[in-house]
């Protein structure tokens, strides 16, 4: 099966529907969402509409789950705080209640799915060797699907063990996924903290263990204005063009 694993859309409509349309013309069988549909931009339904609509499964992230209430702020960024009790004041019951039907973590085609990371699905930053060891040892399948971190890369080690490698991935990157056990992360469609301000998504072929890293291009001034419109913190609009 074809597939496009996205992932912190982060109400990004812009950068959504753009890349949509990459993935429209790869034309894959289904798409798959790491979690993280709100928080930060100003386009939480219409995000959210169009997730439910085109996307076969779609885990529930920290921010989203922020959003419902039922995760503490405390740790979050003043910036990403406000864009929480912004969403829950501004966003529809509908939006919400699909949100509140989500889990963490899942999986599909004998793939492990979780918004954060195999030991902790809603928290964890996986973005060291270390980190990765100790979540390839926890996860229950050969190959993770992880998001969260807003960062294009990859972690693997070798069949019958060995040292973990990981790297970040840029456009085009192909990775193959077979006998080895990897974490696998897209990058983020709305809100890339990789140096790369496009949207990302990731290509997998799950018979063939192909995966392949793509970047899209989107109309940045049009998110950040939404951000500034809705009375978001500036700082939200000014890092999308910075990539970090």
């Amino acid at each position: 099966m074809r597939v496009a694993v996205i992932s912190d859309i982060h109400a990004n409509l812009p950068a959504f529907y753009a890349a949509l349309a990459a993935i429209d013309k790869a034309e894959v069988e289904e798409i798959w969402c790491l979690g993280d549909v709100v928080g930060y931009g100003a386009h939480p339904d219409g995000c959210a509409e169009l997730v439910a609509e085109r996307c076969e499964i779609c885990l529930v992230g920290n921010h989203d789950l922020a959003a419902l209430e039922e995760l503490d702020v405390s740790s979050f960024s003043a910036a990403a705080a406000e864009a929480v009790e912004w969403t829950k004041e501004n966003a529809k019951t509908e939006t919400l209640d699909f949100l509140r039907d989500l889990e963490p973590e899942g999986e599909r085609e004998g793939i492990s799915l979780f918004h954060a990371s195999p030991r902790d699905p809603i928290w964890e930053y996986v973005l060291s060797i270390e980190q990765a060891e100790e979540n390839l040892d926890r996860q229950p399948r050969a190959v993770s699907l992880i998001g969260h971190s807003h960062v294009a890369l990859y972690f693997t080690r070798p069949e019958g063990g060995g040292r973990v490698q990981g790297a970040q991935a840029g456009d085009g990157a192909r990775i193959e996924l077979e006998d080895d056990s990897w974490l696998v992360n897209p990058g983020s469609v709305g809100q890339p903290r990789d140096g790369d301000p496009r949207a990302a998504w990731l290509e997998l072929d799950t018979e063939d263990g192909i995966a392949r890293y793509h970047r899209v291009p989107y109309e940045i001034d049009r998110a950040a204005e939404a951000i500034a419109e809705a009375g978001l913190p500036r700082h939200l609009a000014e890092r999308l063009y910075l990539g970090h």
